[in-house]
């Protein structure tokens, strides 16, 4: 056996030791890294297909993570004393871990890579999940597939004497008032590109603020995303070291060949350009999402027939002309916001849909709210019961028992489509858990309210955030059934469009403006404070300002649904 390459250095403001391993494990993959922080060890292996399966017409990403029992020393509490389907927590990091670690691959590249994170080892002290997003990041960058990496990535906590601590132990974390998890990458400049944030208020959040602690407001969010650039550099410097170490000891890293798979080709485009402009623009221009959907899908299906017949310029290409349309149609939408401040529906770029609200919709329920913004809408269902029916867990953290319990379900018809109904989706468990630490910040504890709570997000219709119409039918249904929550709670979704050095932030977005755009922004809070924040971008990440200055303007949206004026409450 081979000696392994280790490299590791202190976390500043810490006395625990981050550290990357290779070499000892896993020798026949493409990628395999032991990352270890405190005792908590995770084993995460990095591999892509050599050849492109045919037909390919996106970028095959999967991320699984693997939680072994026998990390804590337990035995599965199932009936067959193994693990079996994915847990919550298993689910959630491995979108924490896709989320970052997606932008970095190059444009075209279509093998088809999977990375798995196997959890050996906890110590109950230090959690997994952020701990699998660097050790990803590491595994591909010495796999030799086409990674635009080393990804960083930190959690850090708000102490009640208002400092931000790096890694923060489950003690330290439940103690704080918040927590945040950001990942990045380091600029040429030294400064650090924000590529993920996954963000959120604790159970003792408003205990704490009750008592005088600072609350985490826009500004101080702001200081956190600032301070984590130092951590995220740390773990980008050991990654880097660790690529020298394996390179000084091994060689060059076999880098993996792959020929950028183009849409369609600029020949195409221009053809497409010449033929639809006019068409796909005032497409573009139309408010209703069934009627625009429809006059883009008539613009595309006249390029097919003007430009694929037979005996023409680009006979057989449908699928290349229709992703053209595509493109044309999202140049057009950008070009627009850029250059005259003017979206899709009419809108500028601060305003909000017009929102609606309604409680008791279902008399049976113990509490039901329904929530509209735009065509966006939510039902949410409100259900109570004794203590003894906490969900109890059988995690690898050392938390047992959950006591307020959120679930989404979006079907297929919310869109107006067919599709699969049945079990939730990762997407499903995201937004639900998402909505779920919006809210849990102020609902009070279980000696001072002694219920378990179950709240279901219905979503009825969708374009644009459902997940944060959830938060705000939420709060609805909670105030109905009767529950002392500390505040109401709203939330927004903002979207970003980058051109060159200009960033042109937008309020509430739509569908579209999501698939167009350049970030997926959802920010919750009530009145006085932020309780859940979820960033997610498609570019190589985006100033620390930029997002500052975002959250100040969902800020502007949040207080307009939860004190609306006549206009957006008819």
């Amino acid at each position: 056996m081979a000696d392994p390459i280790r490299v590791s250095a202190p976390v500043s403001g810490t006395d625990r030791t981050l550290s990357f391993e290779t070499g000892r494990f896993a020798p026949q993959s493409q990628g395999a890294v032991v990352a270890t922080l405190g005792e908590t060890r995770v084993l995460t292996t990095a591999n892509a297909a050599r050849d492109v399966r045919p037909g390919v017409d996106f970028f095959p990403l999967t991320v699984d993570v693997e939680e072994r029992a026998y990390a804590a020393g337990k035995i599965p509490g199932s009936f067959f004393r193994r693990e079996g389907r994915p847990t919550e927590d298993a689910i959630l990091t491995c979108r924490l871990t896709d989320r970052p670690l997606r932008p970095a691959f190059p444009d075209g590249f279509r093998n088809e890579v999977q990375v798995v994170t196997t959890v050996l080892g906890v110590d109950m002290a230090n959690p997994h999940d952020v701990l699998s997003i660097n050790a990803a990041s590491a595994a591909l960058m010495i796999s030799g597939i086409p990674f635009e990496g080393p990804i960083g990535a930190v959690r850090v906590a708000y102490t009640t004497d208002g400092k931000w601590i790096p890694h923060p132990t489950y003690e330290e974390g439940e103690a704080s008032t918040f927590e945040l998890v950001v990942a990045g990458r380091e600029l040429d400049n030294g400064d650090v590109a924000i590529m993920m944030v996954e963000a959120g208020g604790t159970e003792r959040s408003f205990y704490f603020y009750e008592d005088g602690a600072p609350k985490v407001d826009e500004a101080a969010l702001a200081d956190g995303l600032e301070a984590s650039k130092t951590w995220i550099k740390e773990s980008v410097s050991l990654q880097r070291q660790l690529v020298a170490s394996v390179i000084a000891t091994s060689g060059p890293i076999e880098q993996l060949p792959f020929t950028p798979i183009l849409d369609y080709t600029p020949e195409v485009f221009a053809a497409v350009e010449g033929c639809v402009t006019d068409d796909v623009r005032a497409a573009v221009a139309i408010a209703g999402k069934a009627e625009r959907n429809a006059a883009t899908d008539a613009a595309a299906a006249k390029a097919v027939a003007t430009l694929c017949g037979e005996g023409a310029a680009f006979a057989g290409e449908e699928k290349a002309v229709k992703e053209a349309v595509r493109s044309l149609t999202k140049k057009l939408v950008r070009r627009r916001i850029v250059d005259e401040g003017v979206r899709i529906d009419g809108r500028g770029v601060r305003d909000l849909r017009p929102v609606s609200a309604e409680v008791g919709v279902l008399p049976t329920a113990h509490g039901s709210g329904l929530f509209q913004r735009g065509e966006t809408q939510v039902m949410n269902v409100c259900t109570l019961a004794m203590p003894r029916m906490n969900q109890l867990l059988d995690t690898l953290s050392p938390n047992n028992e959950k006591r307020y319990l959120h679930h989404y379900n979006m079907p297929p018809w919310a869109n107006g489509e067919t599709g699969r109904v049945g079990s939730p989706k990762r997407r499903e468990i995201g937004h639900g858990a998402l909505a779920a630490r919006a809210v849990m910040p102020v609902v009070p504890s279980q000696e001072d309210f002694a219920y378990t709570l179950r709240l279901v997000s219905e979503v009825m219709a969708s374009n644009g955030s459902t997940s944060m119409g959830s938060v705000c039918s939420s709060s609805l249904s909670l105030m109905d059934a009767g529950v002392p929550i500390r505040g109401a709670v709203s939330g927004i979704a903002m979207g970003l469009v980058k051109d060159g050095d200009k960033y042109v932030t937008l309020t509430d977005i739509l569908g579209a403006e999501d698939a167009f755009g350049d970030m997926d922004f959802k920010v919750a809070g009530t009145a006085d404070a932020i309780t859940a924040l979820q960033l997610d971008t498609k570019i190589d990440g985006i100033p620390a300002q930029v997002l500052a200055d975002a959250l100040q303007q969902a800020r502007e949206a949040r207080m307009q649904i939860s004190r609306p004026t006549p206009p957006l409450c008819p």
